[in-house]
């Protein structure tokens, strides 16, 4: 195996750089299928003052998450 060699460390990002992101937090309300999708998923999220639908490429990911869940169960 070859050895690891890191990505060099980026510098410190300024105050200013901070100030223009626009970070939001909100609540997933609805979780759905896209159908003929392989890798999308629609997502329905509540941020308090509007909702946005939102349309992330992770099916694949959470079906192992949840296969590797009720793996787990089985298990228990």
């Amino acid at each position: 195996m070859s050895e690891f060699t890191p990505a060099p460390i980026k510098p410190i990002a300024g105050i200013a750089a901070l100030e223009a992101l626009d970070i939001r937090a909100g609540t997933i309300e609805r979780l759905e299928e896209v159908p003929r999708s392989e890798k999308l998923m629609k997502l329905t999220v509540n941020f308090g003052d509007h909702s946005r639908t939102i349309l992330p490429g992770f099916k694949k990911e959470r079906e192992t998450r949840e296969r590797s869940k009720d793996a787990r169960r089985s298990l228990s």
